[in-house]
């Protein structure tokens, strides 16, 4: 096909599913040649491609959202130290700056440039978390210095020779180098594999200008968003909310600004950044922030850098939302994940069949560390999820992760890899909000140290002051609540375990949706029926129905 001839719908729509096919399989590459639990079991990952000019264009499908907004931000950096024209093929760059990447150091960006027939025509990239990143992140660190090892823009591989230095570095400076070395390799093999498949598709295809038939894809998502959003009538629509934080309580504000094809969305009036680890990067906040707004207006068009060009993302500088560094950011997802929550409510009255209730997110997730028997030390994450909120049409999923998508590790698995032993994994019942739609359930996750040594335990979970709204006269989750031996903990701590101690995690559940009186008595009926919420529940929740539900018990 030469380089001036026209690509139709149907050439584009075919050839666009191909690439993010491949891009599918480069991560299955990634993931079954990982090493750690996180990447295989987690899939806490991306990987996308991009075009010569760093325009993300395809990825695979079960990425994490926010990695696919950051990468293209990210490359973008690397290319100002390291500019297009001076890579070689078989170089690889790296780096893990949170302010540059995806908003904290265990995130570790890669990006190989695709060369083909002597000219640079794409970028291959990926992101994957590395649970160890050097350094003692801690919920108390005043400063990004303290959370670990800042890996700058590097060339970890130089014309497909591995930089001894680099690897050095990252080796004397993690507890557990061979899990993320590991995972790194993983992706170089990853790479091979795609960058293989992409130039026998091309050939294939006969696509002479990939930048060109890349633009043929932008264009035509850009329109398609152009459309959902005309579809809104102009003006300003917001919501805040008030996050748990630390000794005081967060404020996120959100205003949308909808003018003719073009939208806006400004965090002004967000809280100053503080001095502890949860303020969002803003590359952070931009990606979650363009993720609800495509979930909300244009779901189904191919995701790519053109759905977001009529999308404007703004926070204060200095704000929770954009903080400056080297402010703490290792959590920052406990700011950053209330996003989609906030954008959904501000536009729930223009869009209500196209929005969800709060979720049980921030997701939770619990970091311990300690020694094995073998006296191996060990650093292990172990993730929760709330329950979702209710939809426009349906009740919310239990335990379900949104806006991040991170599967969760069986527990066979992680028991079989640290000495710790879980007594309980069940749904609470009562927890979603009720509505006429009904949030999803949270869960109870116990487990019991069986280490002969001391396991320190670092959690960091919001929604225990705050819990998840309802929307539209829903009403709100259960808040979650964290126990050590039957006590209730601080949510934000390091605690040091004992062997035998027991540990208890109440995660949040979903936000209702509609008002209570609005449920359909059977429904109701049925929750009682599986255990999803009690007599004592459905009386408190929909007092109205309550005759009619137990005769039909």
């Amino acid at each position: 096909m030469s380089s001036n001839q026209a690509f139709s719908a149907l050439q584009v729509g075919v050839l666009w599913r191909r690439l993010n096919a491949l891009m599918d399989e480069t991560a299955q590459t990634f993931v079954r040649t990982s090493f750690s639990s996180v990447v295989r079991d987690n899939w806490d990952l991306a990987v996308s491609l991009m075009d010569s000019q760093g325009r993300m264009f395809a990825q695979s499908s079960r990425s994490v959202p926010s990695f696919i907004g950051t990468m293209p931000r990210t490359l973008a950096a690397m290319l100002l130290r390291y500019p297009a024209e001076t890579l070689q093929p078989g170089d690889v760059l790296v780096s893990n700056d949170g302010y540059i990447g995806t908003g904290h150091l265990n995130d570790i960006t890669m990006v190989r440039p695709i060369h083909r027939n002597g000219r640079l025509i794409a970028f291959v990239g990926s992101v994957f978390h590395s649970v160890d990143i050097g350094g003692a992140p801690s919920i108390d660190a005043r400063d990004s210095f303290a959370e670990g090892l800042t890996i700058p823009v590097a060339k970890i591989v130089r014309a497909g020779v591995e930089n001894e230095d680099v690897v050095a570095f990252l080796t004397e400076n993690l507890r557990a180098p061979d899990e993320t070395l590991g995972d790194i390799r993983a992706q170089f093999a990853a790479y091979g594999l795609c960058i293989t498949r992409l130039l026998k598709m091309l050939d294939a295809e006969g696509i002479d200008d990939l930048d060109r038939f890349v633009g043929e894809i932008l264009d035509r998502s850009e329109a398609s968003m152009r459309r959902s959003i005309v579809a809104i009538p102009d003006g300003v629509y917001g919501d805040s909310l008030l996050v748990d934080g630390f000794e005081e309580p967060l404020r996120i504000q959100c205003e949308i600004r909808v003018t003719g094809d073009s939208l806006t969305v400004d965090f002004a009036g967000t809280s100053p950044q503080i001095d502890r680890p949860i303020n969002s990067v803003l590359n952070f906040t931009t990606a979650y922030s363009a993720y609800a707004i495509k979930c909300a207006l244009d779901p189904t068009v191919p995701n790519n850098d053109g759905c977001f060009r009529p999308v404007t993302i703004t926070a204060p500088e200095g704000s929770l939302l954009n903080p400056r560094r080297p402010a703490p950011i290792w959590g920052r997802h406990l700011s950053g994940h209330y996003l989609p929550a906030v954008i959904f409510s501000a536009l729930a009255e223009r869009l209500p069949g196209r929005v969800i209730a709060d979720c049980g997110s921030p997701i939770w997730n619990v970091y311990f560390a300690g020694r094995l028997r073998s006296g191996r030390r060990f650093v292990k994450m172990f993730f929760m999820n709330g329950g979702h909120g209710a939809r426009p049409a349906e009740d919310g999923p239990s335990c379900l992760s949104f806006p991040s998508n991170i599967a969760t590790v069986p527990i066979e698995q992680f028991e079989n890899s640290v000495p710790l032993l879980i007594t309980e994994k069940a749904l609470i019942p009562d927890s979603g909000g009720a509505g006429q739609y009904r949030g999803g359930l949270a869960q109870r996750v116990s487990f019991r140290v069986t280490a002969e040594s001391p396991v320190q335990m670092t959690i960091r979970h919001e929604r225990v002051r705050f819990p998840p709204r309802g929307l539209l006269g829903g009403m709100p989750g259960r808040a979650g609540r964290d126990y050590v031996n039957g006590k209730l903990v601080a949510a934000k701590a390091r605690i040091d375990l004992a062997p035998g101690d027991d540990v208890t995690f109440e995660t949040p559940g979903g936000g209702g949706y509609g008002p209570p009186a609005a449920r359909d008595p059977a429904l109701i009926a049925t929750d009682l029926r599986e255990g999803l919420v009690t007599a004592a529940g459905v009386a408190a929740s929909y007092p109205a129905v309550l005759p009619r539900v137990v005769s039909d018990v």
